[in-house]
């Protein structure tokens, strides 16, 4: 696999927000065994919050579960469990995502991939990602729709490397399709990018209509592309991507 390949590859992410919610986990652990359209369903986990109460021994058991049927990521929320960008100045979002990172592995934890609540990002955010060795999925194909004026994120058509202001260099995933996206683009020859990677949220598996379009979206992507999974996408993304600066996918 590499940069030019004429081949169309997939990937799917799911933002697991509420792995403590006994009605929301259980349908994403069916899922990530399921596989639908033989699809490796990457956990992109958002720690547990002790200090909002959260069981961190239940987290611990749920992470290691999910880690198994497919690859393991880092979903930072910002402000709270249910708050996901940051709130105010001072949020002090890079030292956050070490923080975790950190206490991740110490629990013996390996999470390779990272995608930032509310898709905010920020270059001291990138360079924690970096230091981490993390591939970084936050960047998005288009502006998310509900995103405010000024508010940050960052923009990335296809995966790259992001030469960050320290000279470090990023490896960057993005995401390019919602489960909405994804549902419209994949019965539309050529609707589709040379890497698509869809995301869904845990709770989406709570609406049994949505449950039912992600499965058929995926079983029809799984025809329109190769399948792989964010492990083995960046294992196998070779030394040929475009490099970009981090002032040209930085977004306000």
């Amino acid at each position: 696999m590499s940069a030019t390949s004429p081949e169309r590859y997939a990937v799917v992410s799911c933002h697991v927000e509420r792995p403590l919610d006994d009605a929301v986990w259980p349908r994403f652990a069916a899922l990530q065994a399921e596989r639908p359209g033989g699809f490796a369903i990457a956990a992109l986990l958002r720690p547990a919050d002790e200090a909002a109460g959260e069981d961190s021994a239940l987290w611990l058991e749920r992470a290691r579960d999910a880690a198994s049927p497919g690859p393991l990521g880092h979903h930072t929320h910002w402000t709270a469990p249910d708050h996901a960008r940051p709130s105010g100045a001072d949020a002090a979002t890079g030292e956050r995502v070490l923080a975790e990172g950190h206490r991740l592995r110490e629990l013996g934890l390996a999470p390779s991939l990272i995608c930032g609540g509310g898709w905010y990002t920020d270059a001291g955010v990138a360079e924690a990602c970096a230091e981490l060795g993390y591939a970084d999925c936050t960047p998005r194909a288009a502006r998310p729709r509900y995103l405010g004026a000024g508010e940050r994120w960052a923009e990335l058509a296809g995966p790259a490397r992001v030469r960050l202001p320290s000279g470090r260099e990023l490896l960057a995933i993005p995401t390019t399709h919602s489960l909405g996206d994804l549902a419209r683009c994949v019965l539309r020859p050529g609707g589709l990018p040379a890497v698509v990677h869809t995301y869904f949220h845990d709770t989406d598996l709570l609406d049994g209509r949505r449950r039912t379009l992600l499965s058929a979206a995926l079983r029809l992507l799984a025809r329109r592309a190769t399948v792989t999974d964010l492990g083995a996408l960046r294992q196998a993304l070779g030394a040929g991507l475009p490099v970009r600066d981090w002032a040209d996918v930085a977004r306000s």
